[in-house]
């Protein structure tokens, strides 16, 4: 498994070959076989251990919305940003490795957890808006992940994957996330 972050990290996830672990963790071309099926389920193995770390990280983060929903949803951004650069290997095994999550019913129910940390944020904070003007959760909590994932992605990473930017990753994804929920109605100005 070491093998295989370690080639991620340095080649992404289709450099991962069973023969190429094998050789970098010192062991028999044969050796991978007797702990997993194949590639795909070594990649899995690897992906279920990111989406253990990031759903543990994301879940400190929220801190049950304490001190405020508002304040503990921020640092539900920030940890997203900080796995995404202090984790690149698992980020990349978790969302860049072409593993259909249901390849394995722990590895669903590990993406499921993290992801049910950002849909109780959402969930909170919805639920400080006026009845008649809340949005459904899961549409808020798929359009944060997907802005807090496109921000991680393009220029939060821990790797060359990647890009300049005149702002902070952090500074960006705030902003965005404060348009999109003032848009909604659930902050002030």
């Amino acid at each position: 498994m070491r093998a295989a972050l370690e080639l991620i990290a340095e080649k992404g996830p289709a450099g991962v070959t069973f023969a190429e672990a094998a050789r970098w963790a010192g062991v028999s071309p044969a050796a991978p076989y007797r702990h997993f099926r194949d590639r795909d389920e070594l990649l899995s193995n690897v992906a279920l251990q990111g989406f253990e770390r990031f759903g543990a990280m994301l879940s400190t983060a929220w801190n049950d919305g304490r001190p405020t929903p508002q304040r503990a949803f921020e640092e539900l951004g920030k940890a997203y940003l900080a796995f995404a650069r202090t984790e690149p290997a698992y980020y990349s095994a978790m969302f860049e490795a072409g593993i259909p999550l249901d390849s394995s019913s722990e590895l669903l129910a590990a993406s499921e957890r993290a992801f049910t940390v950002l849909r109780s944020a959402s969930d909170a904070l919805i639920a400080q808006m006026p009845a008649k003007s809340r949005p459904p959760v899961l549409m808020m909590a798929l359009h944060i992940w997907a802005l807090s994932h496109g921000v991680a992605s393009l220029f939060g990473r821990g790797d060359a994957a990647r890009r300049a930017l005149p702002m902070s990753p952090e500074e960006l994804l705030e902003a965005g996330v404060l348009v999109y929920l003032r848009g909604l109605g659930a902050t002030k100005d």
